[in-house]
């Protein structure tokens, strides 16, 4: 079986990125357009660190690396849809969490009704750090949460 390789995407992946997000939810149901994603995906704030299998892009998480409070901020994560399951939402997120060395902490956001994203997060060690109501859209709320990083 080919190896999953994580790395930072290329300037020629940002439309891909932009597409998935633009395409999938929670972005569909947050209302963000292709248009809306690409310009967050080409961000010169933002690392864009992709997952590949034999060159092809399988997903990609957006960092911000001092988003909140100075500590990084996954900003967008997502996944092609033939490989979700498939654990390459948490090698994003192992990469994310050792991107920046010297971090203690990372954020991220998750909306209320994406359920599925949340277990994940959760099984991987983040909390609820705080709640935005009607954040983004009426009837939902953004759920800010923290994981501490441990350092050796």
């Amino acid at each position: 079986m080919p190896e999953v390789v994580v790395d930072l995407a290329l300037d020629s992946d940002l439309e891909w990125c932009a597409r998935l997000m633009a395409e999938s939810d929670p972005w569909l149901t947050l209302g963000r357009g292709f248009e809306t994603c690409l310009a967050r995906c080409r961000g010169p704030e933002f690392h864009v660190l992709m997952a590949r299998e034999s060159g092809q892009p399988l997903g990609f998480l957006l960092l911000h690396p001092t988003g909140v409070a100075g500590s990084p901020y996954i900003a967008a994560i997502a996944t092609s849809a033939s490989v979700r399951g498939r654990g390459i939402g948490s090698m994003l997120l192992d990469a994310a969490e050792q991107w920046i060395p010297a971090a203690r902490h990372i954020f991220l956001c998750v909306s209320s009704f994406n359920t599925r994203a949340r277990q994940l997060y959760e099984r991987r060690g983040y909390t609820q750090a705080g709640e935005f109501p009607d954040y983004v859209i009426q009837g939902a709320s953004e759920i800010l949460m923290h994981k501490r990083l441990v350092r050796p």
